[in-house]
C-alpha cells in the first residue's frame, strides 16, 4: 500500500493558474483535492500503460503528526478502480 501526502497544493495550483485563480479556487474548491484528482488522472495513465490494475482513494482527514504516525479520520473525497484495457 503506497500513502502520498501531497505537500505543496496551494503552490501547485497558484503555477497553473497564477495568484488570482489560487485566490479564487481556494472560494470555490480546494487546492488539495485538485492536485489530487490530477495526480490520479496521471497514476491512472501510467497505471494502465504499466499493464498495473490498481484502487486509488484519494480521502480528507488522515494526518501525519512529528513522530511519523498516521491519524485516520478518512472521509472519501474520490475513489476510482483501475482496471486493463482489453486490446481487440
Amino acid at each position: 500500500m503506497l500513502i502520498i501526502e501531497v505537500t505543496n497544493a496551494r503552490d501547485v495550483v497558484r503555477q497553473q493558474i497564477g495568484r488570482l485563480g489560487e485566490r479564487l479556487i481556494g472560494k470555490v474548491a480546494d487546492a488539495e483535492s485538485q492536485v489530487e484528482k490530477a495526480l490520479i488522472q496521471e497514476m491512472e495513465n501510467a497505471f494502465q500503460e504499466f499493464g498495473i490494475e490498481a484502487r486509488i482513494i484519494s480521502v480528507k482527514g488522515p494526518k501525519l503528526d512529528e513522530g511519523d504516525s498516521l491519524q485516520i479520520p478518512l472521509q472519501v473525497r474520490e475513489a476510482r478502480d483501475i482496471t486493463l484495457k482489453s486490446k481487440e
